[in-house]
């Protein structure tokens, strides 16, 4: 697997690129959100998600 150099500071990556760049490595998504009031839980959400491409088995 080979990525791509970064760009030079101040220099816009294109949206496929960057797609292109975290779907070749994998993204793993983690976090918690918890709304309370008063010290009383009144909403907890939870986010854990992996974003990974599937290839195709190299042939043999």
């Amino acid at each position: 697997m080979t990525l791509a150099p970064a760009p030079p500071d101040g220099a816009r990556i294109a949206l496929v690129d960057l797609l292109d760049r975290l779907l070749g490595t994998g993204v793993v998504l983690s976090g918690d959100i918890v709304i309370s009031l008063a010290g009383v839980d009144l909403v907890e959400v939870r986010l854990h998600a992996l974003i990974r491409s599937i290839r195709a088995e190299e042939r043999r």
